[in-house]
């Protein structure tokens, strides 16, 4: 039920590389213990570096085994201490260890949660049953949105990506109960297992909502139809991708040209929308216009049905342990092939995260991250800044004028790491111990008022979109910015001990990453001001875009599954950011390194230990169904090939361990 702005996409936000391992283990970048060094590294990398951490099994609480969930583990017990602390000694009314505290007690009091049952959602259940006709159905969507809940589409507020002094509201398509739109569509037998299981699983929640067996049945038939209408006139993920594309501005009196059956003003009267804000975006125009054909097309029970499903969907985890069971066999156990519910208290900590973030990160920081290691993640960060300058100097089919305008960028990208210099402020959020999921939803309405008053206001430079507990990092375009929190600032990925080789090769995937989406098929549409706007003459977007086409190829030929391929353009940001990432890593890390001795450890070289590092910093074990999820839902590659794609790149790695390099290389971009 998280808050998030419509089709935000932080073109850095690497998927969280769940993982772990034993805790009694050494935290170390370089583990000969996980590698296979009887496999040729240039044959399989990945395998050469975790063949043996492949036999690890992976807990039933996850999908995912590897080093990430290492790093999760670690900063998990140091949250749940500062929350069971929190509840334990609580606080004056309003106060930081108050709101902690109290948000914690309540999600862990299950008998009363159980108690309690669906009565919590009782409002928005007796708004949808009293629903007179489909002109009301717009506005109650706005008020849900008002309230701290959503339905049908996405609506938010973020910088404009073509104004970015100033920040505008929009509409996004939305209103899914599956991952995104080609479920809804795929021919294979996988897809319609899924299918029949979702239909099944809503009709469970219906069942345990109320309903009987067969009315909740045939309820969830009407919904399996409705949405799969909803999701024809869906974008592709690969088609969201496209920046400009996606930018389409409207005044409010043109809105009604996309869908004169819609009441846009109903909608945005129920949260007082500003009179000031006169344009807004709709990212998907022709999803809009289905819509509204729906509202007309569709009875009104069918949609009453529906809205309740998905008040019932996003409120499920947060309820008694039928429903919440019941949302977990589905979302966690048939789509990614979790065997079991993670302990109470990791899916509370969870929802705390969610739901008041900073609050816990001001507690969260004063125990995991010092201001020494701020200090040398930055001076970390400033030499890539230094290797990004250098490999654009250095390509030979990038323009002088197009160079000179990505050296302005470059010089003036902002880096945030740690945590934030102002904290956010969450005083007008009340929390209570009386009900979970009303702590829930009122800290979602919260965050959406926060939002809105954002209109008319200047763009929040200081502001963070993840919580500095976050094991995860971000290039955000409209900012030109990369923010590292100190989540992921942990060993092994980051030590403020160990040596430089070490570091720099763990957090290729993190630093050298993000800069690299500022670069890639997305962020390379953004100006130094992040500006969605033309700043690359015609000759070099081609010579660009040739070479992107070759890295999209690269992956559509790897084979995850059995007749499941990576999808390369879908994937193509990312994949671009992998290899661009590593090699800009890398020459960072031997400017740091230059005029430092350089001994070899355990048998490796320096530069092998970099290698080393970034590779074992994506160790992980990872369920078939898991993996079939990545392939179809996810603009990253599964984990394997975040290896193997980026080092067969790079010449630097058949040096390092003294193979030979093949007798052509793909064209380098960055």
């Amino acid at each position: 039920m998280k808050y998030l702005p419509f089709l935000v996409i932080l073109l850095g936000a690497c998927t969280t590389r769940h993982a772990a391992e034993p805790a009694s283990r050494p935290v170390v970048g370089v583990d000969r213990a996980y590698m296979d060094l009887s496999i040729p590294p240039d044959k399989d990398f990945y395998d050469y570096t975790n063949g043996s951490f492949s036999k690890v099994p992976i807990p039933g609480e996850y999908a995912n085994w590897g080093v990430n969930q290492e790093i999760d583990e670690r900063n998990w017990a140091i949250l749940k201490d500062i929350l069971e602390t929190s509840a334990r000694t609580g606080g004056p009314k309003g106060s930081v260890a108050q709101r902690v505290g109290d948000f914690y007690s309540a999600g862990m009091d299950v008998a009363v949660i159980d108690h309690a049952g669906i009565k919590p959602l009782k409002p928005w259940l007796d708004a949808i049953a009293g629903l007179k006709s489909s002109a009301d159905i717009v506005p109650l969507i706005g008020r849900f949105y008002a309230e701290g809940l959503d339905a049908g589409f996405n609506f938010g507020v973020k910088i404009d990506d073509k104004d970015t002094q100033a920040m505008i509201a929009g509409f996004g398509q939305g209103g899914l109960g599956l991952p995104e739109r080609e479920y809804y569509f795929r021919a294979d037998a996988k897809s319609e297992e899924i299918r029949q299981a979702y239909a099944a699983h809503i009709a469970r929640t219906l069942e345990l909502a109320g309903d009987t067996t067969d009315a909740a049945k045939t309820e969830a038939a009407a919904i399996m139809a409705f949405e799969t209408k909803l999701a024809k006139s869906a974008r592709k993920l690969v088609d969201l991708r496209d920046p400009e594309k996606n930018y389409n501005k409207f005044t409010r009196a043109a809105l009604a040209k996309v869908s004169p059956a819609i009441n846009w003003e109903g909608f945005l009267a129920q949260f007082k929308f500003p009179a000031t804000e006169q344009t807004l975006l709709v990212g998907q125009p022709e999803f809009f216009t289905a819509f509204g054909g729906m509202l007309q097309s569709e009875p009104l029970c069918t949609w009453q049905t529906y809205l309740r499903w998905h008040v019932l969907r996003q409120a499920s985890s947060y309820l008694g342990h039928a429903l919440d069971d019941e949302h977990f066999n589905f979302y966690s156990k048939k789509l990614s092939g979790i065997v079991q519910q993670r302990p109470r208290w990791k899916r509370v900590m969870l929802a705390a995260d969610n739901a008041i973030g900073e609050d816990l990160g001001q507690l969260y920081v004063q125990r995991a991250f010092s201001p020494a290691a701020k200090a040398r993640a930055l001076a970390m960060v400033q030499f890539h800044l230094q290797a990004m300058r250098s490999r654009i100097a250095v390509s030979e089919w990038m323009s002088e004028v197009t160079k000179q305008q990505a050296y302005r960028k470059i010089d003036t990208m902002r880096s945030k790491a740690g945590y934030p210099d102002r904290w956010r402020d969450y005083s007008a959020l009340t929390i209570s111990r009386d009900s979970y999921v009303g702590n829930v939803i009122a800290a979602s309405a919260f965050e959406f008022r926060r939002q809105l008053a954002k209109l008319g206001q200047p763009v929040d430079r200081t502001e963070w979109l993840m919580t500095p507990q976050t094991n995860n990092a971000y290039y955000e375009p409209t900012l030109n910015e990369m923010c590292f929190p100190a989540g992921i600032l942990q060993p092994p990925f980051f030590d403020e001990k160990a040596d430089d080789a070490t570091n720099y090769g763990a957090l290729a995937s993190t630093i050298g990453h993000e800069l690299t989406h500022g670069f890639d098929d997305n962020g390379r549409q953004y100006d130094h001001e992040g500006n969605l706007k033309p700043w690359w003459n015609d000759a070099d977007v081609k010579r660009f875009q040739e070479r992107a086409e070759l890295v999209a190829k690269q992956y559509d030929a790897y084979e995850p599954l059995p007749g499941m391929h990576i999808e390369g353009h879908q994937t193509l940001g990312e994949n671009i950011a992998d290899i661009g990432g590593l090699r800009v890593a890398f020459e960072a890390w031997k400017l740091a390194a230059a005029g430092k001795p350089q001994p070899k450890e355990d048998g490796f070289t320096p530069d092998q230990r970099f290698f080393i590092a970034f590779a074992q910093g994506w160790r992980t074990n990872q369920r078939p169904e898991k993996l079939r999820l990545a392939i179809t839902s996810d603009v990253h590659s599964p984990v394997r090939w975040r290896v193997i794609g980026p080092v067969v790149n790079l010449p630097e790695f058949y040096d390092a361990f003294g193979v030979t390099r093949p007798k052509e290389l793909a064209p380098q971009i960055w």
